[in-house]
């Protein structure tokens, strides 16, 4: 087991994403819509508060450290129009109000009011601005870390074995949901980099398919990478065809347990009952010691025509268009996370270094109620 900081060690190896989730153009920020993704990459405008919210919950921007600077830009281009203390409260609460899963999404918007509320409603566009891009830069800085945090954990396991290291990983968790390399994927780019056989299994993740965006993300850089349905997983797993499982996270408790995308509960019971090593990456502002537990972190329900639809490509088209599974009327439950208790967990992935479950969230947090 490698529970340690890492983030002193000089790597030369290093991982540049080829384009930027975001970014500002004036008082307008500019997206890549991964709902496109991974048929075509198409960038699309935002300039005002009610973009970036659409843009949220229609999942145009996703990835929990992606969210959180995407708020916080949304906040910048509401005061853009007005940035009175009502109006800066009004829009606080109109962007919280759109994935209630993710705490980054609230962390980054406490971290603007701090900066914000004290400031006459003359300076508050500017400072928003500036505070916005802040965040922007500390993500893409701590995926680098984690990165480096991760990369050991593989590096022992390339030590070891005379083949190349295989590993499992769900949903999205790169440069496509963070402002940098990623979360779960940096440690994989730096791998990569660092000559390391590596070949990664990527589950679909439905019924949104950000496995997909994996699969795509990985394949542009040079990763091998196969792509599996969900429920191979556990097979794979039971026949050693895994040594190593490595995914994201939207909200971690104080005691360790793990808010992420529906399907990760299984996979974690999976490597937990082979033996497995289930790592979780995530930066410090996806953990909330607020949060006493798994069970008090809430799970949201999303349209059920997620359930119902899949996205395709139909023959001599670049279009993606949504095909119905299944007859109407349907009852469908929609969760879109589950819980992955602590125990289950090898270690957690952070900025600061690897650490065991149970003592992450002290180590970053370590006065109580902070």
């Amino acid at each position: 087991m490698i529970f340690s900081a890492r983030t002193d060690v000089a790597y030369t190896m290093s991982f540049t994403p080829p384009l930027a989730t975001l970014r500002r153009d004036g008082n307008s920020i500019v997206i890549i819509d991964q709902t496109g993704l991974p048929w075509r990459v198409v960038e699309r405008r935002l300039g005002t508060l009610d973009d970036v919210l659409e843009a949220i919950v229609a999942l145009r921007v996703r990835g929990a450290p992606l969210i959180g600077v995407a708020a916080a830009h949304g906040l910048a281009l509401a005061l853009e129009r007005d940035a009175s203390d009502a109006a800066l409260e009004d829009a606080i609460a109109r962007l919280l109000s759109t994935r209630p899963t993710a705490v980054n999404l609230r962390l980054a918007l406490e971290a603007q009011r701090a900066v914000l509320a004290p400031l006459p409603p003359s300076e508050r566009p500017a400072a928003a601005w500036r505070e916005a891009e802040r965040q922007r830069a500390d993500d893409a800085q701590r995926c680098e870390a984690i990165g480096r945090a991760g990369l050991p954990w593989i590096e022992e396991l390339a030590c070891r074995l005379d083949r190349p290291v295989r590993v499992l990983t769900h949903c999205n968790a790169g440069w496509a949901a963070t402002c940098g390399a990623g979360t779960a994927l940096s440690p994989l780019y730096l791998a990569h980099a660092a000559g390391i056989a590596l070949e990664v299994f990527v589950s679909e993740t439905r019924p949104r398919n950000q496995g997909l965006i994996t699969h795509w993300e990985l394949t542009q850089a040079g990763v091998p990478a196969t792509l599996i349905a969900d429920n191979a997983a556990g097979l794979l797993i039971a026949q050693g065809d895994i040594d190593l499982v490595l995914v994201g996270a939207d909200r971690i408790a104080r005691n360790g347990d793990v808010a992420n995308k529906i399907g990760t509960y299984l996979k974690a019971l999976a490597a937990h009952a082979h033996g497995v090593p289930f790592l979780v990456a995530a930066p410090a502002t996806t953990f909330d010691p607020t949060c006493p537990n798994g069970a008090a972190i809430p799970i949201e329900e999303r349209a059920a025509d997620e359930v119902l639809t899949v996205a395709g490509l139909p023959p001599g088209t670049d279009e993606p268009v949504p095909v119905r599974l299944t007859p109407l009327p349907a009852r469908v439950r929609n969760p879109a996370f589950d819980l992955t208790p602590a125990r289950w967990i090898t270690a957690i992935l952070t900025e600061t270094g690897a650490w065991p479950a149970p003592l992450a969230a002290a180590k970053l947090f370590p006065e109580p109620d902070r």
